[in-house]
């Protein structure tokens, strides 16, 4: 594989609206990762020259979604697509709390804003991935066609972690086994629950958003090696950990080129239906 360039998908990042990198429940992660508060809209551009580093061919974007705050909206996503078409790929979020008007809004980021994924976030509404708020958005998924995002593991932001537990998504796609699940952030310190469930489960993946290579736990790196090479795909967690910062290391993994190839791109790419 000397020489040649391979295809690099985040499947998990954002361009940070003001609301959202300003916003006091990122605190202790931008502590972490000594990232300052800007005092204006951060320029799209600092994006684009941060994949540019990180040798990242496309970004998937999300909305943010919580209860009664919505730190980036659906419409500003689809506008960063818009002037960015061939390098980023939109994702949408829904306020759950509205069952009809969530599917509403699900049917119009994909059918309307070309959105590929809708990313919730248990620990942002404070409740498990089988609470009832969340099944009409998996119905809307499935009947659309486009994967169903979210977060497994501890919570970095000082909220509960419990409802990340990877376990609870063995229920979801037992009830739903026609949706495409992308459970993100590794699963810490339930790894091996998130393997155990994705293994079982046909449409269930992992991205490793928000961690660095070298924080990657043992057994997720034996599975990227050998029967889990289909299931797991490379994320950033953008801004919190720069592209390149979270690539970093990445030949000491031991993947082979197959390995890598599937974990960098063509895993996202098939999951997310991309070109």
């Amino acid at each position: 594989m000397a020489g040649k360039k391979l295809m690099v998908i985040d499947a998990w990042a954002q361009h940070p609206t003001l609301r959202f990198i300003t916003n006091p429940i990122f605190n202790t992660v931008k502590r972490w990762g000594k990232i300052q508060d800007p005092s204006e809209q951060v320029p799209l551009t600092t994006t684009i020259s941060s994949m540019d580093q990180g040798g990242i061919t496309k970004s998937l974007i999300s909305a943010w979604y919580a209860p009664k705050n919505v730190m980036i909206s659906n419409d500003e996503v689809a506008s960063f697509v818009t002037q960015h078409p061939s390098r980023l790929v939109g994702v949408g979020s829904v306020d759950i709390s509205k069952p009809m008007s969530a599917v509403k809004e699900i049917r119009r980021c994909v059918d309307s804003l070309g959105f590929k994924a809708i990313r919730i976030l248990p620990w942002l509404w404070e409740t498990p991935p089988t609470d009832r708020r969340f099944y009409p958005v998996y119905a809307a998924c499935c009947e659309l066609g486009v994967a169903f995002c979210t977060q497994i593991g501890h919570t970095g932001p000082l909220m509960p972690s419990e409802v990340g537990r990877p376990i609870y998504l063995d229920q979801v796609a037992l009830d739903f086994p026609e949706l495409v699940i992308v459970a993100g952030h590794i699963g810490y310190p339930w790894t091996d629950e998130a393997i155990a469930v994705a293994t079982k489960h046909e449409n269930v993946f992992i991205d490793t958003s928000a961690y660095t290579v070298k924080r990657y736990p043992t057994p997720l790196i034996e599975y990227m090696r050998h029967h889990g090479r289909t299931k797991v795909m490379f994320g950033s967690n953008y801004p919190m950990i720069l592209q390149a910062k979270a690539l970093e290391d990445i030949n000491t993994l031991g993947l082979d080129d197959e390995a890598k190839e599937l974990f960098l791109g063509k895993n996202a790419q098939r999951v997310f239906k991309l070109p």
